[in-house]
């Protein structure tokens, strides 16, 4: 019985072809042997949404409780809380993408409402992120719903000034910390890149109004200290984690990036994006969004039958993989070397140049 990689590769060499042609020609097979996968099941899908939210809306409120006892506690809680926080993002994600109902309208109303939990209006994030899934790895195309990033040319060419300002925001506590934090509270009220369609002002306005309600609201219930105290710990700690996991998903060591002319988006999709291989809890927690040149080659498929996808092709799952371990090296990376097609470091680079 053939593998789904010999499958592929045998698919490439019945096309003909060599070199980077049939390494792409290989990860554009792949496309047929996933989308197997992408059909959702409705009962599966309203049972991964209900326990996801129903424990958030419990943390939440034993957060609240856990007020009179000790913030420490608290905080404690907040963990979880973040983590399924960043599990319903993961449902939204999913609802952007087609992959958790059949029906269209489904994913999108149910895409809005998690938006105000998430304070990522819908319909604004899915273009931006429709963008990022249509140019990943494309040195031409960069600037919408990624993460910014320089040839190690660019960033000699720039400036003292513009050195430094690429340095700082690719320092840890603003990629991980400030960044975030300013992209969830602030950057998101305003679909400023996209000021020529109407759709997405009309999505982040309405996600606004309905986040200033649903704050009023809780407010009026809990108060505004209690509120505060509970409800910035769970979304600064989530923003932390979905910022991270969006990084690791495209900035390692062995990624792959090219010009307009030599991109191929399948090559792109299967050797730009890692397989980040989290511990099952940490599985469940992300929805399974570790597996995502997976998902970027086929981004229908709901996320629940990725874990089939690599049991099925086990081959697949040597691709890109990242261990925990690994993964914490990656956030030395800041420079594309089109030379040695890796990304470096800034010590790596200072090496090259007085080189």
């Amino acid at each position: 019985m053939k593998s789904g990689l010999d499958t592929a590769t045998d698919t490439a060499a019945a096309v003909g072809g060599s070199g980077v042609g049939s390494v792409a020609t290989d990860a554009r097979s792949w496309t047929t042997i996933l989308n197997r996968y992408r059909v959702p099941h409705a009962g599966r899908s309203l049972v991964e949404l209900a326990i996801t939210i129903v424990p958030f809306v419990l943390l939440w409120v034993a957060m609240w409780s856990a007020l009179s006892w000790s913030y420490w506690l608290t905080l404690l809680l907040a963990i979880p809380a973040a983590g399924l926080l960043v599990r319903l993002f993961a449902i939204q994600h999913d609802c952007g993408h087609g992959s958790f109902f059949r029906q269209k309208h489904l994913n999108d109303w149910i895409g809005r409402v998690l938006s105000v939990l998430t304070l990522t209006p819908y319909d604004h994030w899915r273009r931006t992120h429709n963008q990022h899934h249509a140019t990943s790895g494309n040195l031409g195309q960069r600037g919408m719903g990624d993460i910014a990033i320089l040839t190690v040319d660019e960033y000699a060419a720039l400036s003292p000034l513009g050195r430094l300002g690429y340095r700082l925001y690719r320092h840890p506590l603003v990629m991980f910390g400030l960044g975030p934090a300013y992209l969830f509270y602030l950057q998101q009220r305003l679909p400023l890149g996209l000021m020529r369609y109407r759709g997405p002002w009309i999505s982040a306005m309405a996600t606004n109004l309905a986040i200033v309600l649903s704050v009023v609201a809780m407010i009026w219930l809990v108060g505004l200290g209690p509120f505060l105290l509970v409800h910035l710990p769970i979304t600064l700690l989530a923003a932390s984690i979905g910022s991270w996991l969006f990084y690791v998903q495209h900035q390692f060591e062995e990624t792959v990036w090219d010009e307009h002319e030599s991109w191929s988006f399948h090559e792109a999709a299967l050797h730009g994006s890692s397989h980040y291989d989290l511990p099952p809890i940490l599985r469940w927690f992300t929805a399974n969004i570790g597996a995502h040149h997976i998902h970027h080659l086929c981004s229908r498929i709901p996320f629940y039958r990725l874990p089939q996808v690599l049991r099925d092709h086990p081959r697949l799952a040597e691709i890109g993989r990242l261990s925990m371990p690994e993964s914490l090296r990656c956030v030395r990376l800041a420079l594309w070397d089109d030379r040695q097609r890796r990304l470096i470091s800034f010590r790596e680079q200072r090496r090259q140049a007085i080189a």
